[in-house]
């Protein structure tokens, strides 16, 4: 899996960060999202497809 987003399509919701936590974050100065692991472990995979299909702006990519 590997994980990319669109920082300037992001309107930081932070939808996310609370699916997976672990996976990405948010600048402290505009809260848009930053990938912290793009190529997460398996065991978090459903994780980030919820992160991915919850993102209000469709910024977040998810390749298998």
């Amino acid at each position: 899996m590997k994980v990319t987003a669109d920082q300037d399509r992001c309107v930081g919701s932070g939808q996310c960060v609370l699916a997976a936590v672990d996976v990405f974050d948010q600048r402290d100065e505009d809260g848009v999202v930053v990938v912290l692991n793009p190529n997460p472990p398996a065991e978090v995979a459903a994780d980030v497809r919820h992160a991915a299909a919850t993102c209000p702006a469709l910024a977040i990519t998810v390749e298998e």
